[in-house]
């Protein structure tokens, strides 16, 4: 729901109804993700996306019924194996209910939560044996698991917004600028942080905080409020040694961080590892920090090289590689496994 909140508030605010369309349970192989959503405008037109190809053309038409009847309630759609990637295929469970107004009174508190960056957690009640009580939802700030909990008298789907992971880009120039763009695709927040106030503007990085301050000033301000954690990234983009030393040396003892990359060519490279090393930095926490930062895609733009640093942020973030895939056969599933997994996940109904 979080890459749809604007097309979410604004289909709200018009007075009209559309569809919304939530995946609450799956089974099975597949990129489906329990929490994707899919919203169908009264005109029609579509925001979000599933999986594509037949499935997603059902949960559409089963979204616009929602709107045009104003009926709540679980659908569950069959995945055939060409849309899972899998030998087997799968099976989704989808709850649809009409969206507006009156429907939904409560959304505009959701998203000025998320846009705020605090936490906020909806419980949907997607099955009761009294129909009215589907589809009511319950609003409230603790965590919890993004899940659907199955109670004695109800079914409940949980879907927690967490704050997004944070960006922090050290030097404002082009490659920053299109940094900016690339993370806030990927759910950064972004701030970008130079200590010169004539390259430091707000108008430059649409969508970014943007702090003017000395880096390793800002980034000790940040670590002390306690601002800085395992999700959070940091990219040095500025080469000066005399930003970049001080701001690499506050970066490489922090306890926890998710992800440190400093730009730059292979020279710049060398000569930072020479002045780190002199600064008493030995070779296992040097490891740790991405230099040159990005992915080695040939980039040669700033557009370029902000993808290359977006492509290794996220691959540094899901824990792979970002080595290139080869083309392989995925395994074949004992058919046997498979129905038992179905006849659990029926029972469990």
């Amino acid at each position: 729901m979080r890459d749809i909140i604007d097309d979410l508030l604004r289909v709200w605010h018009s007075g009209r109804t559309g569809g919304l369309a939530t995946i609450v349970r799956t089974v099975g192989s597949g990129p489906l993700t329990v929490g994707t959503s899919l919203l169908v405008d009264a005109n029609g037109a579509v925001y979000g996306s599933m999986l594509g190809g037949i499935v997603e053309h059902t949960v559409q038409q089963a979204a616009v019924e929602a709107a045009r009847t104003g009926a709540r309630g679980m659908h569950r759609f069959g995945v055939p194996a060409s849309e899972t990637g899998s030998s087997t295929g799968g099976m989704v469970d989808v709850f649809v209910e009409p969206f507006s107004r009156h429907d939904f009174p409560e959304f505009p508190n959701i998203a000025a939560e998320i846009a705020a960056h605090r936490r906020v957690t909806l419980f949907t009640v997607v099955w009761n044996p009294d129909p009215d009580l589907i589809g009511q939802h319950l609003i409230t700030g603790k965590r919890h698991n993004t899940e659907l909990v199955a109670l004695p008298d109800s079914d409940l789907f949980v879907v927690s917004f967490a704050p997004p992971p944070r960006l922090i880009v050290f030097g404002a120039n082009a490659t920053a600028a299109a940094l900016t763009t690339q993370a806030r695709l990927l759910g950064y927040r972004v701030t970008i942080c130079d200590s010169r106030e004539t390259y430091a503007t707000p108008e430059a990085f649409p969508g970014a905080e943007v702090v003017v301050d000395w880096p390793h000033r800002y980034l000790n301000t940040l670590a002390a409020a306690g601002e800085i954690d395992s999700s959070t990234a940091i990219v040095v983009l500025s080469g000066d040694p005399k930003f970049e030393i001080p701001l690499l040396t506050v970066a490489l003892r922090l306890p926890e961080l998710g992800y440190l990359g400093a730009a730059g060519t292979y020279a710049a490279h060398t000569r930072r590892m020479e002045d780190l090393r002199a600064g008493g930095f030995d070779e296992q926490t040097l490891a740790t920090m991405h230099s040159p930062a990005g992915l080695d895609l040939g980039a040669r733009t700033a557009g370029e090289t902000a993808l290359s640093i977006a492509a290794e942020l996220l691959a540094a973030r899901s824990g792979r590689t970002g080595q290139i895939r080869s083309p392989r056969t995925a395994p074949v599933t004992d058919q046997r496994a498979f129905d038992t997994a179905e006849q659990a996940f029926i029972t469990a109904l």
